[in-house]
């Protein structure tokens, strides 16, 4: 439970961080005539719907499961951050086509005020502190959902970073850098709505690590008792992962020995990567049958 609460706090911190940004930018932007300063506020207006959304994802990913959801409600989290990730890229697509128009079709372009440029360098370090929280809670938690608002923070950050060097440039007389600098902001936001909706979508589709596959596979072999992993499956429930897996022991032990041995790939598979749930079928082991196999291969 305290997980969830921690999660939840770094989507309300999110939450904050864009509604106050994006006021900032927009009036700022306003004043000083800077498209770049106003693109990136309408960027980070887009962050306050994918952070609601994720908090959303979280509350409902908390329900315990019933008789619709055995598995629980965990993927509500990857739900939400593919929603979110659809209203980004067309808040994307719409900064790129405006940007566009004013580079290459001859629409009056100002310079802006330099206090433009000061802006976007405080909200920069702002959204940097805000994405080193987040990360670090998201690797605690193991929450896809809060990863992809972390990974958005970093990308805002260096958003910001890009909206003042177009801002100083056009102090230079390359007075198109300010609306190359919002056309860029337009195309990182499409980047990371795009990097969001894969994973999000490698989530929903049960898709999952292969080299992480290889790890639990030799640990499970290094159990007493194991003598052969013939299959190993797994896949993401929202922060939660589930593992099946079908092991040969030795056919002359008992009931309570095989159990035993299952208890044991359950907790060190929990204690050694974090997995939520085993679940584990057993196989007799015949040498004549794997020698069968081998010769098939």
């Amino acid at each position: 439970m305290k997980n969830v609460e921690n999660v939840e706090f770094g989507a309300w911190l999110s939450i904050a961080a864009y509604i106050s940004l994006s006021i900032f930018k927009l009036i700022i932007g306003y004043l000083t005539e800077s498209k770049a300063l106003t693109a990136d506020g309408l960027n980070n207006s887009t962050d306050i719907f994918l952070s609601v959304a994720i908090l959303i994802g979280i509350r409902i990913s908390r329900k315990p499961p019933d008789a619709n959801h055995t598995y629980g409600h965990t993927k509500a989290e990857s739900i939400a951050s593919l929603v979110a990730s659809f209203i980004m890229v067309s808040v994307g697509f719409n900064i790129m086509l405006k940007s566009f128009r004013q580079i290459f079709l001859g629409s009056e372009i100002t310079i802006p005020d330099t206090f433009a440029a000061w802006t976007a360098v405080i909200c920069a370090i702002v959204m940097y502190f805000v994405y080193r929280y987040n990360y670090r809670l998201a690797l605690q938690t193991k929450s896809s959902a809060l990863l992809s608002a972390a990974k958005d923070n970093l990308s805002d950050a260096w958003v910001s970073i890009g909206v003042m060097i177009g801002i100083i440039g056009a102090q230079f007389g390359l007075i198109w850098l300010d609306p190359l600098a919002a056309l860029v902001v337009g195309i990182l936001i499409c980047k990371t709505a795009w990097t969001i909706f894969w994973d999000s979508t490698h989530v929903l589709t049960d898709g999952f690590d292969e080299e992480e596959l290889l790890q639990y596979t030799k640990t499970v072999m290094q159990i007493k008792g194991v003598r052969v992993v013939e299959s190993m499956r797994a896949r993401n429930q929202g922060s939660e992962i589930f593992v099946d897996v079908v092991i040969h022991i030795d056919p002359d032990i008992s009931i309570i020995q095989g159990h035993l041995i299952c208890d044991k790939i359950e907790k060190i598979m929990r204690e050694k990567h974090a997995v939520s749930n085993v679940h584990i079928h057993i196989e007799p082991y015949i040498e004549q049958l794997e020698m069968k196999r081998e010769s098939i291969k």
